[in-house]
């Protein structure tokens, strides 16, 4: 009887975002978007008016395109997602020239300059820009375009973006004809009275979670500490034990956008030959690059560099849907090691290690370690370290995260 009257304060129309989504929205500063996003080359012709249609037919698909986020007053719980009454496609598809030529650095600079701003929170956070004028790349046919895509972390993580990538992609060269959509039909915005009372019966509904969910992980990490001990002769690498670099200052609100080409089979062959993951070979890529680069600038810590590696936790009955599956782990890179061969071994016990740590914690576990933190505390926790630039008290969490 109880929980049907808390059901009844619940609105169907209003999803709530999980604690690892919240960690996207309270983690961004005005010098840190928390979006994500990549460029697409399309050769040969595609006109900016098929390139809407084809949107325009599919956005359906994937429902957080059309919604927006509304904010729980005095952020007592996080937020929710809910239709836009006002969505506008044409307010998040953007058509533009590339200046001449018309080559990879004019390119560079226009995605710098798309990934430095940050997307409004008042509209579904989302945009698509269309780059017409490529004709000056070398093995890309002139009258190219290109496509920079641009999502909050918040809705998606980096697999449910591939699904997002199947609005605008086929499959195959001659692909069906898409039917005409239903007219979308949205749900009005809630009041704040609505968006309190959800949260007071989600809440009401299941008041243990958080001390069930801390008492979960205490449990877990003692077990597991037990067994790394037991299993190798150090754990795994531990938070605020990277070096400090000249990579963790503070920043400035100008992204970066930049890439190099490399053969997918040769990083294969070396994977064979080594006898060690795609994602180690990358990793040691990364790493001696690293290295080189703090090297020149003679600022190389003798300690090796830590990197974040987030982990897909994504099962088959998750794979169509949006938000964030994912944790994370740390691994050091051996930038304190000359030689390349001895690098990528050392990253291959180094990503064992962690893959073992994940395996016996659980990574479910740990990527649901953000729902034990209420969201407006987090959000201030977040703003207070930022504002007082607190990262300069303690070494850095890590010293950069990748990604493949």
């Amino acid at each position: 009887m109880i929980e049907e009257v808390l059901n009844s304060f619940i609105q169907k129309n209003m999803e709530p975002i999980s604690g690892m989504d919240a960690t996207f929205l309270y983690a961004e500063t005005p010098t840190s978007p928390m979006h994500i996003g990549g460029i697409a080359i399309i050769e040969g012709s595609l006109s900016f008016d098929d390139f809407r249609e084809t949107i325009r037919k599919r956005i359906h698909q994937a429902p957080k395109l059309r919604k927006r986020l509304a904010f729980v007053p005095m952020s007592i719980d996080h937020p929710y997602w809910v239709d836009d009454p006002k969505f506008d496609l044409d307010l998040h598809l953007h058509r533009v020239a590339l200046p001449k030529p018309g080559g990879w650095s004019e390119l560079r600079d226009m995605a710098s300059q798309i990934y430095s701003e940050h997307l409004d929170r008042s509209r579904p956070l989302w945009s698509f820009t269309f780059v017409e004028g490529i004709d000056n790349i070398p093995q890309v046919p002139k009258g190219s375009v290109a496509i920079i895509s641009k999502v909050h972390h918040v809705a998606i993580d980096g697999m449910a973006g591939v699904g997002l990538m199947s609005i605008m992609f086929d499959l195959t060269p001659n692909p069906k004809e898409m039917p005409e959509p239903e007219p979308f039909r949205p749900e009005p915005l809630p009041n704040e009275l609505s968006l309190i009372m959800n949260s007071t019966a989600s809440f009401a509904k299941n008041p243990l979670k958080f001390p069930k969910m801390i008492g979960n992980v205490l449990s877990s990490t003692i077990k597991t500490g037990v067994l790394s001990r037991v299993q190798h002769s150090e754990l795994p690498t531990a938070p605020f034990s990277a070096p400090r670099t000249a990579l963790n200052g503070t920043i400035s609100a100008r992204r970066k956008w930049n890439l190099v080409i490399l053969e997918l089979e040769r990083v294969k062959a070396l994977k064979k030959k080594m006898e060690t993951t795609f994602n180690d070979v990358i990793l040691a890529i990364c790493a001696g690059a690293l290295r080189r680069f703090l090297v020149e600038k003679k600022k190389l810590p003798s300690k090796s560099l830590v990197a974040s590696i987030p982990i897909s936790i994504r099962t088959k009955d998750d794979s169509g849907s949006e938000g964030n599956r994912i944790s994370n782990m740390l691994i050091q890179l051996a930038t304190n090691i000359e030689d390349p061969v001895e690098r990528l071994m050392a990253i291959h016990d180094n990503t064992q290690r962690g893959k073992t740590y994940n395996n016996a914690l659980g990574a479910e576990t740990l990527s649901n370690m953000a729902e034990a933190v209420p969201f407006g505390l987090a959000n201030q926790a977040a703003r207070l370290y930022s504002r007082f630039n607190l990262s300069r008290i303690h070494k850095p969490v890590y010293n950069v995260m990748i990604t493949n």
